[in-house]
C-alpha cells in the first residue's frame, strides 16, 4: 500500500447531484432551483451522520459557481467563493462578527459567494442571535448552507429564515450496491453475505459502510471471506442467531449455556448480541406473519433461512420473546452482573411454555367447563328421562311385593291356626309367635281399624322401594358453581356447605313474593338517611347471622357506621383484621344490606379505636368531684355538713 493511500470514504466522495445516493428528493430540488433562477439565500441540510449533506452543499457550491469537476471536493475550500466554517470551534459572538464583515466582499470569480457552516447547532445562543440580522438580509451574492445532525438545538428564529431539507437514512440494498461497485473498481473479491453485514453494520450510513469496507480490506486483504469479516468487526454472525433459535426451538437448555459461554469467550459484547437477537426475532415475526420479505435487510439465502425457521414458532411466541429480549437492553446496563443477567435472559427464551400449549390447555378448560354446564347427577338405571320409574320396574316392584305380602301372610295364618288349636286367642302367645316370625312386636288388628300384622309387613316391605323412588326424585341439581369450588376449592369466607346435602332452601311461592317486596321497595341510595341505617342496623346484623360464616358475622358485630356520603357507606373497625375482612366481603354484605333498606350502597371501611370513656377512667374521688359540679344539691350539702366520700376498696 503506497504512502499516498486516501481512504474510500475521500475517494468515492460525490461530484455530482446524479452520484449522491438516495437524497433525490433533494439533488431534484436543488437542481430545479438552479435551472430556473430561484436558489434561496439560506438552506440547511439536517440528517444523521454519513447521509450526504456536507456533500450536497459541495456540491451544490460546486455547482452555481461552475467549479471543475476534477477539482476534489476537500480543495473547495481553498477557493475564495467557497468558506467552510467548522460550528463546533467558531462558535462565538466574535466569529459571528468576523463572519458578517467578510460577507460584504463580493466573490472574486463566480455568482456567489458560498458558506458552509457544518454542525450549526453548536452555536452559542448569543451567536445565533448576532447572525439573525445578516442570515434574514444577506446581500445578493451570497448563500449560506447549513448542516446539522441535530435541529433541534437551532434557534426557531433560525429555522424560520431558512430553506429545510431533511436528509433520510441510506437503505441496505443501496448501500450494498455501491459497496459493491466500490469493490469491482478496487478488485475486492467479497461475497454478498458479507455486503451485507458490512451494510447493516453502517446502520444507514455510506460513510461508515466505506470505512467498514477499508477496515475489512485492511484484515482480509483482497479476498474477504465471511467469518474472517465477523471476527475483524466482532459482529455475531446469522447463523449462530439461527442456533441459538434452534435451542430455544428444542427447548434445549445445556447447547444454549454452551453457545452464549462461547460468545462471552470470543469476546462480543453483550448489548451489541441482544440487539442483534432483537433484529433477528423482529424478522422471523415478519417472515412469519407478513409476505413483504423486503422488510427484512438480508440476502435472497438468508430470507429463505428466515422463513423456514419462522414455521416452528406462532407469532404470539416471537412477540414475547422480542418483549423479553428488549426488557433486557434496558435491565443489563444497571445490572451488576451483567452476564448473570443476559444467561437468564436467554434461558428465559429456552424454559418459556409455548403459546400452543397454552392453547392446548385453554381448550381442554373450556371442554372441561362445557362438561360441568351439561352435567347432572348420574340417573339411576331405574328412572326414565322424566325421573319417573320405568312401566317394567314398576310391574317388577309390585310383583315382588305381592309375592311377599302373600309368603308373609299365609306363614301368619299358619302360625294364628295352630295357635288356634292349643288356645282360644291367647293374646301372649300370638305375640310371641307373631314376633318369632317377623323380628318385631305386631300390632293385633281390632274393631278399631288397627292394621293386621299382614297389612303391616306389607307396609314394611313397600316402604323402602317408595323411599328410593321419592328420594331420587327429590335430588337436587348440583350447580355449575358448587362443580368449580368441588374441583378448584372456595374461598374460606364463602357459604358454608350442609353437611348432609340437605339445603333449606325457600319454596318458589315465597322466593317470588320476597323479590316482589324487594322490587317493590327499592329505592335510591341518596334517599337513605345515617339515622335510618342505625336504626335498623341490629335487624341487619341478626340478619348477618343465617348468611355469611361466623367469622364475618363476628366481625361485624363490631363494626360501626358513622357516615353515608353520595351512596357510600363508611363503617368503622377497631382494627385492621376486622378492615380486612369486611373490605373483602363488602360486595355481599353491600347486597344483604340492601334487603334491609331497599337500596345498594358501596361499603368502605376504616380504622379508628374507640376512644375510652373519660368516666370509667376517673378515680372514685374524680367522680364524687364531677358529682358535685352537676349536682349543685350535692354540693351545697357537703359545704354544709363536711361530707366526705368513704370508699371500701373491698366492694
Amino acid at each position: 500500500m503506497s504512502d499516498n493511500y486516501r481512504a474510500l470514504t475521500r475517494t468515492y466522495r460525490p461530484t455530482s447531484f446524479d452520484d449522491i445516493v438516495s437524497q433525490e428528493h433533494v439533488s431534484s430540488t436543488l437542481k430545479n432551483a438552479i435551472k430556473k433562477n430561484r436558489l434561496a439565500h439560506a438552506y440547511m441540510f439536517c440528517g444523521p451522520r454519513g447521509v450526504g449533506k456536507t456533500t450536497m452543499a459541495r456540491v451544490l457550491a460546486r455547482t452555481v459557481n461552475d467549479i471543475d469537476r476534477e477539482l476534489d471536493g476537500e480543495s473547495l475550500n481553498q477557493t475564495l467563493n467557497v468558506v467552510e466554517i467548522d460550528a463546533a470551534s467558531n462558535n462565538s459572538v466574535d466569529d459571528i462578527r468576523d463572519l458578517r464583515e467578510r460577507v460584504r466582499i463580493p466573490p472574486q470569480n463566480g455568482r456567489y459567494k458560498i458558506y458552509i457552516i457544518d454542525e450549526v447547532h453548536m452555536l452559542s445562543k448569543s451567536a445565533f442571535n448576532a447572525l439573525l440580522k445578516t442570515l434574514e438580509e444577506p446581500p445578493d451574492h451570497v448563500i449560506f448552507i447549513f448542516a446539522t445532525t441535530e435541529p433541534h438545538k437551532v434557534l426557531p428564529t433560525i429555522l424560520s429564515r431558512v430553506q429545510r431539507f431533511d436528509f433520510k437514512r441510506i437503505s441496505v440494498d443501496q448501500i450494498v450496491e455501491r459497496l459493491s461497485n466500490v469493490a469491482r473498481n478496487e478488485g475486492i473479491n467479497i461475497d454478498e453475505e458479507s455486503l451485507h453485514v458490512i451494510a447493516k453494520k453502517a446502520d444507514g450510513a455510506l460513510r461508515d459502510a466505506l470505512g467498514l469496507m477499508d477496515q475489512a480490506i485492511a484484515f482480509c486483504g483482497n479476498n474477504i471471506q465471511h467469518e474472517e469479516l465477523l471476527r475483524a468487526l466482532n459482529v455475531v454472525s446469522t447463523e449462530r442467531m439461527f442456533d441459538f433459535m434452534d435451542a430455544v426451538e428444542k427447548q434445549d437448555a445445556s447447547h444454549g449455556l454452551e453457545l452464549i459461554n462461547e460468545l462471552l469467550q470470543e469476546g462480543y459484547d453483550i448489548q451489541e448480541y441482544l440487539v442483534g437477537l432483537t433484529e433477528h426475532l423482529r424478522n422471523l415475526y415478519v417472515a412469519k406473519s407478513s409476505e413483504q420479505m423486503h422488510l427484512v435487510e438480508a440476502s435472497p439465502d438468508t430470507k429463505k433461512r428466515y422463513r423456514e425457521s419462522a414455521n416452528t414458532f406462532t407469532e404470539d411466541d416471537l412477540m414475547r420473546m422480542l418483549h423479553i429480549v428488549s426488557e433486557a437492553q434496558y435491565k443489563i446496563k444497571e445490572a451488576h452482573q451483567p452476564k448473570i443477567q443476559f444467561e437468564i435472559t436467554l434461558l428465559k427464551l429456552i424454559h418459556m411454555e409455548r403459546t400452543q400449549k397454552l392453547n392446548t390447555l385453554l381448550t381442554e378448560l373450556e371442554q372441561l367447563k362445557k362438561k360441568l354446564n351439561n352435567s347432572k347427577l348420574p340417573v339411576s338405571a331405574d328412572t326414565g328421562t322424566d325421573g319417573e320409574i320405568s312401566k317394567e320396574k314398576k310391574e317388577q316392584t309390585s310383583t315382588e311385593s305381592e309375592s311377599a305380602s302373600t309368603s308373609l301372610t299365609s306363614d301368619t295364618t299358619d302360625q294364628s291356626t295352630s295357635h288356634e288349636e292349643k288356645s282360644e286367642y291367647d293374646p301372649k302367645e300370638i305375640t310371641e309367635e307373631s314376633t318369632d316370625i317377623t323380628g318385631e312386636t305386631p300390632t293385633p288388628s281390632d274393631s278399631n281399624g288397627q292394621a293386621s300384622p299382614s297389612e303391616d309387613l306389607n307396609s314394611k316391605e313397600q316402604q323402602p322401594v317408595t323411599n328410593e323412588v321419592s328420594a331420587k326424585e327429590e335430588e337436587p341439581q348440583v350447580d355449575e358453581d358448587d362443580e368449580f369450588d368441588n374441583l378448584f376449592g372456595a374461598s374460606s369466607l364463602g357459604n358454608p356447605k350442609p353437611q348432609n346435602g340437605n339445603e333449606n332452601k325457600t319454596s318458589e311461592p315465597q322466593q317470588s313474593a320476597k323479590s316482589e317486596t324487594a322490587t317493590a321497595t327499592k329505592r335510591a341510595p341518596k334517599d337513605v338517611s345515617l339515622q335510618e341505617i342505625k336504626d335498623c342496623w341490629e335487624d341487619y346484623l341478626d340478619n348477618l347471622r343465617d348468611h355469611v360464616p361466623q367469622m364475618l358475622y363476628f366481625q361485624m358485630q363490631r363494626v360501626d357506621p358513622v357516615e353515608l356520603k353520595n351512596g357510600d357507606l363508611k363503617l368503622r373497625a377497631n382494627d385492621d383484621f376486622a378492615k380486612k375482612i369486611v373490605d373483602e366481603n363488602r360486595r355481599r354484605l353491600g347486597k344483604l344490606l340492601e334487603d334491609e333498606i331497599g337500596a345498594f350502597l358501596n361499603l368502605t371501611c376504616i380504622v379508628k379505636k374507640q376512644e375510652k370513656n373519660k368516666e370509667d377512667s376517673m378515680s372514685p374521688y374524680e367522680r364524687f368531684k364531677k358529682l358535685q359540679e352537676r349536682d349543685p344539691t350535692i354540693k351545697k350539702l357537703v359545704e354544709l355538713f363536711g361530707a366526705e366520700l368513704d370508699y371500701n376498696l373491698n366492694q
